[in-house]
C-alpha cells in the first residue's frame, strides 16, 4: 500500500481509552516539519491551544520567515443523517466545539507521520498529515477503510500572521480569491507567495461561503496571561465523497502548481523511504527503538535556512549545501549556541556527517569580530552576536565532527578562521568578552545583555546576568585552546602558544574557582558582587568536555554535589533548592516564567554532559542508563515522539517550554549512546 512505512515497527499508539479524556489529549501535541523550518502542528484532538499552532506554517523568504497561513481547519464527516466534527475549536467563553472524544478510536505516530482513526457508525476513517521534505506544502489525506460512502467537508480558515507577531497584527480579510480549473489561490499579503489550495486527486467541489469566526481562544496563551483571542475568516469549503478503499487529500502550499499535482500516497512513500535511509545511517540504531525515535526526532531540527535564500546561492556556488538547526518548535529560530551544542547528537550520533559539515561551514560565514551569531531573528538576514559561549561551542562541534570523520580538508578550511577567533578573544571583542591579562581567564559582560546560555531577559531586566568569569566559559575556553594545539600540530604548525595559554588558564581556574566550603565550584568569579557560590549545573562542564580543566581530585566532589542537589529524572535543575531565588515551577506570565527559566527549572540538554562527567567518575554504564529512563515515557507526553525544552524543578516535573527542542533530543540521544555497554557510536 502506498505510504506504508519502511520501518513498520517504529509506531507509537494511543488507544481509545487513552484518548477519551479531552483534558489529557489537549496537553499532547503533534508536529510535522518540512526541512525548511516550516511546520504543521496542533493537539491530538485538533483544537489549537497555542497561537503557534497551525495546519500550515511555512517558512517564507525574508522579511517574513515562518508565517501562520492556516491556523484552523474544520473537518466534518457526514454519514447518513449524522454529521460529526473530527476537528475542533475553543472559544473565549470556554466552550469547546468538537466531536472527537466520541469517535476517535486510535492515534498513532508512524515515524514522523501522525495518523488518526475515527469510527463513526459503521464507517472507519483514517486521516494523516505530511509536509513534503524541502517544500512549503501540506497534505491532509483521508482514507475510508470500511463502511458506506461518506461526505467530507473541509473548511480552511486563513490568515497571514508572522510567527512572533501579536495576534492583532494579523492581516485581515478580504483576501482576493482566484479560481481556475480546480486551482484556488488566495493572495494574503502584498508581494508574499500566494496560498494555493486544491483536492488531490482532482475531485469534489469548492463552495465559496465566506465565514467569520469570532472569539477563538488559545488556552495555553490564556493561562500565561498572554494575548489569546483571535477572529478568523474562511473563504469557503471543499466537499468530496469518499468510498471504501479510496482516498482524497486536501493540499495547500506556496510552491508552484506543478509541485502540488502529486498523489498523497506517493508523497508518504517518498518520506518513508527518506526516513528509512536516515535510520539506516545511524550507528546501531536498529538495536534500540528509543534511539530510533530520537534519530527520527533529530531530523526535524536539521533544515535548509528557509528564509535566507542567499545562503543557498553561496553554498551551491562552492559546491556545498547550506544547513542550519532550528533550536526548538514552535517559536525558536536557529541559534548559534544551540546549534553547536546539538551538532554531535543530531548529526554525528545519527551518521549524518555531510550535514554536520554543511552546518559548520554555513555558520563559519557569519563569524564577525571573533564571534559566532547568537541567533537569527525570525525572517531576518542579519544575525545578532550577543553571546560569550556560542563561539567556544563551535570549537567543540568541529572537534566532534573531526574525530568522527577525519575530514582534514574542512579542518584546514576552518583553522585560519579559528585562529582569528582566538586572536579577537585575546585582544578583546564586543560585549566585554576578552582574556584577562592578569590570569588568562575569559571574562564577559555588558550592561543590558545576557551572554551565557542562562539568557532570560524581560524588557530591561537581565535575570541571570552572570557578568564576570562564568565557570563553563573557562571550561570551553580551555577546551578550545587545547584543540587549537592539537589542530596546529596536525596541520604542521607549532602548538606551543596554545599549550602555554591553556596551561595558564587551567592553573588560574583551579586556584580561583574552588569553593572549599561547599566542595564544589563557584558559578562566577570576579562578578559584580564578587564570587558567586550559587549551586548551578554549569560546573559540570569543567569535567565533561574532551579536555578537562578541573583537577582530577575534584571530579568526584563536583559530580556528587550535582547529583545530590540538581539531578532529576529529566535533566539538571538550573539552581539548587534552598537558594533564595529558587523557583520550583515554570508557570505564569512572561515575567514569572523568565524569573524561573534558569532559577530551578530543569533543562533536559544538561543530561548529556552530566552523563559524560558521571561516567568519568563512576564508570558504571548500566547505572548511568537508569538516569535516562524518564525520557522513554516522556516520548508519549507533550510533543509526541520528541523531547521538551524544560521541566518543572519538582515532582511531577511537568514538561514546559517548547514541545520539541533540538539540544534536548541531541543530548539525550548522545547520553543514551554513551551508556551502551559496547558503545560504537
Amino acid at each position: 500500500m502506498p505510504g506504508t512505512t519502511t520501518h513498520p515497527d517504529l509506531v507509537m499508539r494511543f488507544s481509545r481509552e487513552e484518548l477519551a479524556d479531552l483534558k489529557t489529549t489537549l496537553s499532547k501535541e503533534w508536529l510535522v516539519t518540512n526541512g525548511l523550518g516550516g511546520y504543521a502542528s496542533s493537539t491530538l484532538p485538533g483544537i489549537a491551544t497555542r497561537r503557534y499552532h497551525g495546519l500550515f506554517v511555512p517558512d517564507l523568504p525574508a522579511p517574513w520567515g515562518r508565517t501562520v497561513l492556516i491556523p484552523r481547519f474544520d473537518e466534518q464527516v457526514t454519514t447518513g443523517d449524522r454529521t460529526v466534527l473530527i476537528s475542533g475549536v475553543e472559544y473565549e467563553s470556554g466552550r469547546l466545539e468538537t466531536d472527537v472524544p466520541n469517535y476517535l478510536t486510535e492515534f498513532r505516530r508512524e515515524s514522523q507521520t501522525p495518523v488518526w482513526r475515527f469510527d463513526i457508525d459503521d464507517c472507519r476513517l483514517e486521516r494523516r498529515v505530511i509536509m513534503p521534505y524541502g517544500q512549503n506544502t501540506l497534505y491532509i489525506e483521508y482514507r475510508l477503510l470500511a463502511g458506506r460512502t461518506i461526505q467530507l467537508t473541509m473548511r480552511p480558515f486563513v490568515t497571514f500572521r508572522m510567527l512572533d507577531a501579536p495576534l492583532k497584527e494579523a492581516r485581515r480579510p478580504p483576501f482576493p480569491l482566484t479560481i481556475v480549473e480546480g486551482r484556488y489561490e488566495l493572495q494574503l499579503a502584498d508581494k508574499a507567495p500566494a496560498l494555493k489550495m486544491a483536492l488531490r486527486p482532482h475531485c469534489g467541489v469548492f463552495v465559496a461561503d465566506y465565514v467569520m469566526s469570532r472569539g477563538i481562544s488559545y488556552r495555553v496563551d490564556r493561562d500565561r496571561g498572554s494575548e489569546h483571542i483571535e477572529d478568523l475568516a474562511s473563504p469557503g469549503y471543499f466537499r468530496a465523497e469518499l468510498s471504501v478503499g479510496k482516498s482524497v487529500a486536501f493540499v495547500a502550499g506556496t510552491e508552484s502548481w506543478e509541485s502540488l499535482e502529486f498523489h498523497a500516497g506517493s508523497i508518504f512513500e517518498a518520506e518513508a523511504q527518506r526516513l528509512g535511509k536516515l535510520i539506516s545511517l545511524a550507528p546501531l540504531a536498529e538495536a534500540d527503538e528509543f534511539e530510533q525515535w530520537l534519530t527520527v526526532a533529530a531530523d526535524q531540527f536539521i533544515v535548509f535556512p528557509g528564509s535566507r535564500l542567499e545562503e543557498h546561492v553561496l553554498a551551491r556556488a562552492s559546491g556545498d549545501e547550506a544547513r542550519t538547526v532550528i533550536a526548538g518548535y514552535h517559536w525558536f529560530t536557529d541559534w548559534g549556541r544551540d546549534t553547536m551544542i546539538s551538532l554531535e547528537g543530531l548529526t554525528i550520533c545519527t551518521g549524518r556527517h555531510s550535514e554536520a559539515r554543511s552546518i559548520l561551514l554555513t555558520f563559519s560565514h557569519y563569524i564577525r569580530d571573533g564571534l559566532l551569531p547568537n541567533l537569527f531573528p525570525e525572517g531576518q538576514r542579519k544575525a545578532l552576536y550577543h553571546t560569550a559561549d556560542a563561539t567556544l561551542w563551535y570549537f567543540h562541534a568541529l572537534d566532534r565532527y573531526y574525530q568522527a570523520t577525519g575530514d582534514r580538508d574542512t579542518l584546514m578550511t576552518l583553522y585560519p578562521i579559528l585562529k582569528g577567533v582566538i586572536d579577537h578573544h585575546v585582544r578583546g571583542t564586543h560585549f566585554g568578552i576578552g582574556v584577562d591579562s592578569k590570569d588568562g581567564l575569559l571574562k564577559a559582560g555588558a550592561e543590558g545583555y545576557q551572554l551565557t546560555w542562562m539568557d532570560a531577559k524581560v524588557e530591561d531586566w537581565v535575570v541571570t546576568p552572570r557578568r564576570g568569569k562564568p565557570v563553563e566559559i573557562q571550561a570551553l575556553w580551555f577546551n578550545a585552546l587545547r584543540l587549537m594545539a592539537e589542530w596546529a600540530q596536525s596541520l604542521g604548525e607549532k602548538p606551543d602558544q596554545w599549550n602555554a595559554m591553556a596551561a595558564r588558564t587551567k592553573r588560574s581556574f583551579n586556584e580561583r574557582f574552588w569553593n572549599g566550603k561547599e566542595d564544589c565550584l563557584y558559578d562566577v568569579v570576579d562578578g559584580e558582587q564578587g564570587d558567586d557560590p550559587s549551586l548551578r549545573p554549569n560546573q559540570i562542564f569543567s569535567l565533561s568536555l574532551p579536555h578537562v580543566i578541573l583537577d582530577d581530585a575534584r571530579w568526584k566532589p563536583v559530580v556528587d554535589v550535582v547529583t545530590q542537589k540538581l539531578l532529576t529524572p529529566y535533566g539538571l535543575r538550573s539552581l539548587a533548592p534552598g537558594h533564595p531565588d529558587y523557583k520550583p515551577m515554570y508557570f505564569g506570565d512572561l515575567r514569572a516564567r523568565d524569573a524561573a527559566y534558569h532559577q530551578g527549572t530543569v533543562w533536559a540538554w544538561l543530561i548529556g554532559h552530566f552523563t559524560e562527567a558521571w561516567l568519568r567518575v563512576y564508570k558504571d554504564k548500566p547505572q548511568a542508563r537508569t538516569m535516562l529512563d524518564g525520557f522513554r515515557e516522556h516520548l508519549r507526553e507533550d510533543g509526541i515522539g520528541t523531547i521538551s525544552e524544560i521541566f518543572d524543578a519538582e515532582s511531577p516535573f511537568y514538561p514546559r517550554g517548547c514541545i520539541a527542542q533540538a539540544w534536548s533530543v541531541a543530548e539525550v540521544l548522545r547520553a543514551h549512546l554513551l551508556t551502551r555497554e559496547r558503545n560504537s557510536a
